[in-house]
């Protein structure tokens, strides 16, 4: 296959590092703690033992869905995708120590030999090292995959960045990592207050007509910021974190928006950061050097013991459909709009046949209806972020 490439040698192999999201946004007090939400949550969860994953090799024996049928695609917009991506971040980042690059190279094609071609990703992941990961994974096949990254963070100065001059700077850094000549779907990962979104469109139209970007999208935008870039260019996918758990895309006019100007949605995060696949409990540790759960207020162990309810109610969904609770999670996002591509995310190749199982996973009328009904009974605690972090989340009106 002639692999289309940006011209340039792929990076030298970096070495390890433990350089997490905090520390690249560390260089200011405020930016040390809105920093650990740059990341698109969208994995299960790396702290996972050894017992807990022979537990899901015993489930699997006894006949839940762990491989997928033939995967189907679905539209963002104009751009098509497997129904359901892959989420990388956690490979490189944010969930624990970096995983092996050869297990997380296993992963990522592995994903691809099962169906997927819609694949993640950010400059800001590592930094650096989860596209770097990508663009080796990927390269073989390239041309039959779609690579989604994300821009909009200052890594060297700290804090958020999207200036026009920066976005067209960094978006060669990233072309050069993912060893391509383009990148199929490129995101503001936060939204500046300081940039108006109209020159932000207008850097990415730019960045289309030369070819070096193919479709334009916003990570955790508001309705009202979504309409204005819109104007000036066509938005393919908004991406904000959406699960059974957090349903704030429905009660904010973000899934509205989508649906009146047709554009796709990407939910992060849709087995609540790994809550949702049961594994999770108030004894549970999170290293608040490596894991950014650990500073999330769903993660306390207070909020983690008072919504085991949540999964509780999908657990005894799951048994009803031969399932799991995190492929009912992520059956019940596929079933709620024909626009919206889930992209949970792993670097365990068992977590991986379990997600790509939900596509197996039926949700009827019925069903929907039954699960919600239960759902409206159970008071949901903690927000999903702390309140400074929320900061740099777009909630415009």
């Amino acid at each position: 296959m002639d692999i289309k490439r940006s011209g340039s040698q792929p990076s030298a192999k970096r070495p390890a590092t433990h350089f997490t999201l905090r520390q690249a946004l560390s260089r200011r007090d405020f930016l040390a703690n809105t920093a650990l939400i740059a990341a698109a949550l969208s994995v299960a969860p790396s702290c996972t033992s050894s017992d807990q994953r022979k537990e899901i090799n015993n489930q699997n024996d006894k006949g839940l869905r762990v491989e997928a049928n033939k995967m189907n695609t679905r539209k963002l917009g104009k751009l098509e995708v497997s129904e359901m991506g892959s989420g990388c971040m956690s490979i490189s980042a944010n969930y624990g120590l970096p995983a092996d690059r050869n297990q997380g190279i296993q992963v990522i094609r592995t994903a691809y030999e099962k169906g997927v071609t819609f694949f993640d990703t950010a400059e800001v992941y590592g930094p650096h090292t989860s596209e770097e990961l990508v663009g080796e994974a990927l390269e073989p096949f390239r041309d039959q995959v779609v690579i989604a990254s994300k821009f909009g963070f200052d890594i060297e100065v700290g804090g958020l960045n999207s200036q026009p001059e920066h976005i067209k700077k960094v978006v060669e850094e990233s072309l050069k990592r993912l060893r391509t000549d383009r990148i199929d779907l490129y995101y503001q990962h936060r939204v500046d207050p300081k940039v108006p979104i109209e020159e932000v469109a207008g850097a990415i139209k730019y960045l289309i007509k030369e070819g070096k970007v193919l479709h334009f999208g916003l990570s955790e935008a508001s309705a009202k910021t979504i309409r204005r870039a819109h104007a000036v260019q066509s938005v393919t996918a908004i991406q904000t974190e959406y699960s059974f758990m957090n349903r704030d895309p429905e009660q904010n006019g973000v899934l509205k928006v989508c649906e009146e100007l047709g554009i796709g949605f990407v939910p992060w995060g849709p087995v609540g950061m790994g809550y949702l696949t049961g594994k999770i409990d108030a004894r549970t540790k999170f290293d608040p050097k490596t894991d950014l759960r650990s500073g999330f207020d769903r993660f306390s162990p207070e909020n983690l013991a008072a919504n085991m309810a949540v999964v509780d109610l999908l657990k005894r969904f799951a048994e009803k459909k031969n399932a799991t609770p995190a492929q009912i999670a992520v059956a019940w996002l596929l079933a709620q709009k024909p626009w919206i591509v889930p992209i949970p995310g792993t670097r365990n190749l068992d977590h991986l046949s379990e997600n790509l199982g939900a596509i197996q996973v039926q949700m009827t009328s019925e069903d929907l209806r039954e699960i919600e009904m239960a759902f409206s009974k159970i008071t949901v605690h903690g927000g999903r972020m702390n309140e400074m972090q929320m900061q740099v989340v777009d909630q415009s009106v």
